[in-house]
């Protein structure tokens, strides 16, 4: 009797990774409202005038965002590890095992890149508003 290919291991890893993904861009985008709400608020206080964004928020945000690129990165990793342990009957035929992981991949660098992209503009603000007064 052959026995037929049973993907479900395969499939409740995936889905297990597209959770984290799910989670770390929810980490990611509160630690971007964190970071610039603080901006928000100091531009309601002040209509109109050349505002940095304070420094502990932004902190705070930046540690979110870096937070959820790295549980993203490492889901993909400890998944792709998993992976690479199935049997050739546990995995999908006619079926990318490596799309998810990827995505995931970048997703992690574009979460790195939104984290120096935050540090970098706090300390570029905070640096100018320092000379000007």
């Amino acid at each position: 009797m052959v026995e037929q290919s049973d993907p479900r291991v395969f499939f409740a890893a995936e889905r297990t990774l597209l959770a984290w993904l799910r989670t770390g861009l929810a980490v990611i985008g509160i630690g971007f409202l964190v970071a610039r709400f603080g901006l928000f608020l100091r531009m309601l206080r002040h209509p109109g005038a050349d505002i940095s964004p304070p420094l502990f928020s932004s902190l705070i945000g930046i540690g979110f965002v870096l937070l959820g690129a790295t549980l993203i990165g490492y889901s993909a990793w400890q998944h792709a590890r998993f992976i690479r342990g199935l049997t050739f009957d546990q995995l999908p035929q006619a079926y990318s095992t490596r799309f998810a992981i990827v995505i995931s991949a970048f997703v992690a660098l574009l979460g790195m890149a939104l984290a120096l992209y935050l540090l970098l503009s706090v300390f570029a603000d905070n640096g100018a508003s320092a000379a000007a007064a």
